[in-house]
């Protein structure tokens, strides 16, 4: 490569390109002039791609934070629940058992007041181990057994969605370094891909917030709604 020196209107010398690119020293100096605006107009560019991406990053970020910890309350919710309802299996069982054992061993010379002390007693057990089954207040075995599927249910949706919003994260992280790694190198393919991982990202995000389970029945193969059983 060949340099000249060529004399400025100060008084000083530009150092100009020449020689063997056949190039005369004020079309290098045009030449030069145009690659410095065409940098400076795509890192302008590139420098928005990134501050978009960095705010769409940072909202995807924090619905899987919402997410994670509606998650972790819900499978509390799901466990409070379904030991409430065992606990409420265990005293029918116990309450019917013994129920069975008692008319058993009433005598047959028992004396009327005793028995029918007895059958009020039996009665009342009866309807304790009846409303531990199903009440209608929600408390009972059915009820419990329903609302437990139910939080499960949330519980696995919302689990769905912040696997969305982080693979969306990740995505979003891979096309902020891509787009900065872009204006480094001066490589406009890498600003391309750094586009397309920042649109699935965000669809991914999306994803998060309207459709959680749409990713989960696309890699699992099949199309069922969740939704029908809310």
């Amino acid at each position: 490569m060949v340099y000249r020196l060529e004399p400025t209107a100060g008084g000083g010398d530009r150092t100009t390109l020449a020689g063997e690119f056949g190039m005369k020293p004020d079309e290098a100096a045009e030449h030069h002039e145009h690659l410095e605006h065409t940098a400076g107009g795509g890192g302008k560019k590139v420098a928005i791609l990134i501050a978009v991406l960095a705010a769409i990053l940072a909202v995807v970020e924090s619905g899987g934070k919402a997410k994670q910890t509606e998650q972790l309350a819900k499978n509390i919710d799901v466990s409070d629940t379904y030991a409430f309802y065992q606990a409420k299996t265990i005293r029918s069982t116990v309450l019917r058992t013994t129920m069975t054992l008692l008319d058993e061993v009433v005598p047959e010379t028992a004396s009327p007041e005793r028995k029918a002390k007895i059958d009020k007693t039996l009665a009342e057990w009866k309807d304790t181990a009846d409303r531990y089954d199903s009440d209608p207040k929600g408390d009972g075995r059915k009820e419990l057994l329903e609302k437990a599927k139910h939080l499960s249910a949330e519980r696995d949706e919302a689990a769905m969605a912040y696997h969305n919003f982080e693979y969306g994260a990740a995505a979003l992280q891979l096309s902020i370094v891509l787009a900065s790694a872009s204006v480094i190198t001066a490589m406009p393919a890498l600003a391309g891909v750094s586009v397309v991982l920042g649109g699935v990202g965000t669809t991914l995000g999306a994803l998060g917030w309207f459709a959680p389970h749409a990713l989960h029945d696309l890699m699992s193969g099949h199309g069922d709604g969740h939704g029908g059983g809310h």
